[in-house]
Formats: C-alpha cells, sequence, structure tokens
C-alpha cells in the first residue's frame, strides 16, 4: 500500500487535464496527458469512487483573434471549428465517455471568473497601475531580457515581442509569498515530482512580483470583459485558470452545506470536499503551482491537492515537440493506423512519467510488435486455440474468484498508480503476460495432451485464470483490449480477429 494517501481520503474525486490552447490541432503531448489522467480516473471510479473529471478548449486571446482574423471568418466559428477537434478527440483515444469538457467562452464560465475576479479584487489582491513590458504574443506571457535571445522569444523567434506600455490592473502576487510557500511546505504532494515543488518553493524564494491581469480592450479585443471596466478585458491565464472551479458550478453552488438530507453541490462534492488532481505539462508548472494556487489562497478558496508534472514529449535531437515547432504528430492518425490502446500503452509505460521522452514513429512501431502483436495478442491466440481445442473452459466460480482478487475492483489501492507511476504498473502486468509465454514454452500443455490430457487441462485453466486477471488489471489502461480478453475467456472463444495485427 502506498504512502500517499491523496487518492484514497475521499469518496469523491476530482481529475483535470490543463485546457489546450486551440491555435494548432492536438497533439501527442496533449494526448499524453489526458490518457493518464484518464487512466487515474479509471482507476478511481474501479475503487468504488464518484469521480470527475475535466478537459476543455481554452479560447481567448490576442493570437487566436489574429488567427480567425487572418482566415477571414468570425472568431466564434473559428473556435468552435478549433474545439470540435479536441472534443472528438475524446472518442479517438477512448477516454472515459462521462468527462466533462468546458470552453472558456462557455457563458457560465465567463460569468465564473468575472466572480473570481471581484472576490480577488474585494480582498485587496488586485489593483491598477501603468507598466511597460516586452511581451510575447505566441506565448501568451511577458518576457524578462534573460528569457529573451538576440530580442527574441527563443520559442517564437520569428515573431517580435511586443512593448506594452499602459495602464492595466496587476495581481498582487508578492503579498501572498509566505503563504504560498507555507502551503508548499505543508503538503509535499501539492506538485509531483519532488524535484518540480523544489523548483517552485526555490522560486517563491527569489520573490515573488506582482503581475498584469488585463489588457486594454483596444488592443486584445478577444477577451472576457474586466468587471466594472468596459475598457479592459482579463488576461487570458487568469480567465482560463478559473475553469477548474467555474466546471464545478462555482461560485453559484460554493454555500451548499448538504445538511438535512440535501446533495452537496459539485464545487463542494469534488473540490471543497473532494480530492482535486491537475495534470499538465512542465512548461506549465509555474502557471498552475504559483498563479493559480496564489490566486485561489487571494479568493480564500480551497487549494488543489496535487499537480502532476509531465515531461515534454522531444522529437529528433531530443528538441520539445510544439505547435509553435510544427514538429507534432498527429494522435488521431496514430490512432488511425495502431488503434486507440496501442497509443495508450505506449504514453503510459514507454514514456517517463516526469521526464522528458522522445516519441518517434518507428519506435512505436517497434514497441507495438513486441509488446501487443507478437505480445499480448499471440498470448491470448495461443491460449484460447489451446482452451477450446481441448474444452478447458473457466468455471463462472472460477470466474467470478479470479476478478474478486483484482485490488482495484475489491477496493485496494495499487501503489504505483497511487503514485502516479502508470509505467510501472503496465510493466508489472506485461512481466506477467511474458511469464506465461514462459510457462507455454516450460510445459507445453499442446504435446502434454497426447500423455497427460487432465495435466494439460490443469496448465489451460491455470493459463486462463492468469491471462484473465491481467485483463482485469488493464482495464484502466487498454479498456477495449480488456474487455476483448475478458469476452474470449468467458465465452470460452477465440479472438475473432487478431488483438493487435503486426505491422511490417
Amino acid at each position: 500500500m502506498s504512502q500517499n494517501t491523496n487518492l484514497q481520503n475521499t469518496k469523491s474525486f476530482y481529475i483535470t487535464t490543463t485546457l489546450p490552447y486551440v491555435n494548432g490541432d492536438p497533439h501527442i503531448g496533449f494526448a499524453m496527458e489526458i490518457i493518464r489522467a484518464d487512466v487515474i480516473a479509471r482507476y478511481k471510479k474501479a475503487l468504488g469512487y464518484d469521480v470527475f473529471f475535466n478537459t476543455g478548449t481554452d479560447e481567448h486571446g490576442l493570437k487566436l483573434y489574429e488567427a480567425a482574423r487572418d482566415r477571414g471568418i468570425d472568431i466564434m466559428d473559428f473556435l468552435d471549428e478549433a474545439s470540435s477537434k479536441f472534443k472528438d478527440l475524446i472518442g479517438d483515444l477512448n477516454i472515459s465517455p462521462d468527462i466533462h469538457f468546458i470552453r472558456t467562452t462557455d457563458a457560465h464560465h465567463i460569468k465564473s471568473s468575472q466572480a473570481l475576479w471581484n472576490r480577488v479584487m474585494d480582498r485587496g489582491y488586485i489593483y491598477k497601475k501603468n507598466y511597460q513590458t516586452k511581451y510575447c504574443v505566441g506565448c501568451e506571457e511577458n518576457k524578462t531580457d534573460s528569457e529573451l535571445e538576440d530580442g527574441k522569444c527563443p520559442t517564437h523567434p520569428n515573431r517580435e515581442i511586443e512593448i506594452i506600455d499602459e495602464e492595466n490592473y496587476f495581481f498582487k502576487l508578492s503579498a501572498l509569498a509566505d503563504q504560498l510557500y507555507t502551503l508548499f511546505e505543508s503538503n509535499p504532494k501539492i506538485v509531483i515530482p519532488e524535484s518540480r515543488l523544489n523548483e517552485m518553493k526555490e522560486f517563491v524564494k527569489r520573490g515573488l512580483e506582482d503581475f498584469s491581469i488585463s489588457r486594454l480592450k483596444e488592443k486584445m479585443p478577444w477577451g472576457i470583459d474586466v468587471p466594472g471596466d468596459e475598457k479592459h478585458v482579463m488576461y487570458v491565464w487568469f480567465d482560463a485558470l478559473t475553469n477548474y472551479i467555474s466546471t464545478l458550478g462555482w461560485p453559484e453552488n460554493e454555500n451548499e452545506a448538504g445538511e438535512n438530507g440535501t446533495e452537496l453541490g459539485n464545487f463542494n462534492k469534488y473540490w471543497r470536499d473532494g480530492t482535486p488532481i491537475q495534470y499538465c505539462g512542465k512548461d506549465n508548472t509555474r502557471f498552475q503551482s504559483i498563479t493559480w494556487q496564489s490566486m485561489l489562497l487571494a479568493a480564500g478558496l480551497p487549494n488543489t491537492q496535487s499537480i502532476i508534472i509531465n515531461g515534454w514529449i522531444t522529437g529528433e535531437g531530443g528538441v520539445k515537440m510544439s505547435k509553435s515547432l510544427g514538429n507534432t504528430i498527429n494522435p488521431s492518425e496514430v490512432v488511425l493506423e495502431y488503434g486507440a490502446d496501442a497509443l495508450r500503452f505506449f504514453v503510459t509505460k514507454e514514456l517517463q512519467p516526469f521526464e522528458d521522452s522522445p516519441f518517434a514513429i518507428n519506435k512505436f512501431k517497434e514497441v507495438y510488435n513486441a509488446h501487443l502483436a507478437n505480445g499480448i495478442g499471440n498470448l491470448v491466440s495461443r491460449v484460447m486455440k489451446m482452451a477450446v481445442s481441448y474444452e478447458a473452459k473457466l468455471s463462472n466460480e472460477l470466474v467470478e474468484s479470479v476478478k474478486s482478487s483484482i485490488g482495484i475492483l475489491s477496493g485496494v489501492a495499487n501503489k504505483h498508480v497511487e503514485d502516479f507511476r502508470l509505467d510501472l504498473y503496465v510493466q508489472e502486468i506485461f512481466d506477467d503476460f511474458t511469464k506465461l509465454d514462459q510457462f507455454i514454452q516450460e510445459e507445453q500443455p499442446f504435446k502434454k495432451f497426447k500423455v497427460e490430457p487432465e495435466a494439460a487441462r490443469k496448465d489451460l485453466i491455470y493459463l486462463q485464470e492468469k491471462l484473465l486477471a491481467g485483463a482485469y488489471r488493464l482495464s484502466i489502461i487498454m479498456p477495449k483490449t480488456s474487455e476483448a480478453v475478458i469476452d474470449c475467456i468467458t465465452n470460452h472463444k477465440m479472438p475473432e480477429e487478431p488483438l493487435f495485427l503486426r505491422k511490417e
């Protein structure tokens, strides 16, 4: 049992991805993030938790406004088209169908963002002043001289840095430094892995600076209006981060206490009384752990329980895959060729959970053939062909016994999943499959039937038991494959077609 009890303290559980910015098609980095979050959501459901799983799209900012203008189409038509691609990805990746999908252009989200602004303003953490800064539209972020190379953003070198010189609203981040550091010290699991938490602690120690959270509407016309000031719109990050609670119906249900038999509102159930978990990429670490947590502190709202930081997916030469560089891989195209479960397997087992990992189609195909086509796919076909041929069928009682022995189906937490080490969880399952292959080679039940038919049948019962157990455990990682294997064993039949066709 894991020492990390973050996922076990309540029967209500909340998990969210970041909201991808819709300035490009979905890429493999976001596919990795939503798949990993989906595995955790499925795991918690298997343990009996009431799960709220959130994702969506970030749809404000100058970059999107310019993109729509350049195409000569209405901004909402542009955003509807862009957002639909991310919504379609949910089905492509076999993500839990009950996932909640929020768009930051939704009417309720806009009201929620304005309510959070008013709350933070009323508590004294927003003020107005004149300032000048260097701003990268590509990053939607202010830049210091030390972050620029030859006066340009290293991530968007083809885009000129803009000089902003205007009166803006500011968030008083500096006033929250002590509270933020105390938060980090009191919850060592608030940022995972520990190395990222230590980075954020050092960031706070170096001193926090207040930052602009508005833009003049005449310069950035696409954003949420600042309450009470029609000349300003909210800085895109202040708006987008609010989605994590606006999707739960905040602030309307914040004061619902659930007394006298009444049901708690979603905000109280999943955020206040639940265990809010967030997944993000490492380039989002500061926004999620510094900016968002400070906004919550400023509003007097509960903080996130844990922020899980993924490493980057890199391409050739170890360069980060990004929409800006144009070196991304379309996850839907991978799924079309190999299937959703193959991609789910690869991003959970083969990519490092917290560090950068390379992704190349040649490597993907190699892993696919070795572990899926020649691995579990071949194993299921061999076992079920012998089981059907020699009439070695599991009884219903034995099937139920195997199912009840699976920890995650019996309310028993798994250490690796609790620690967000999905790679180790999958590795254990496939190590067991390898042992079954070795068992077949050593015991050779297909030969044993000629001289010891009962012993051979016992071997096949054993193989099916272990294979069934692995399939149940695999249900949170590769749901379609798990379902197919369980169907074959419980209905005593061969797969209608190979689970994974070998790719040449």
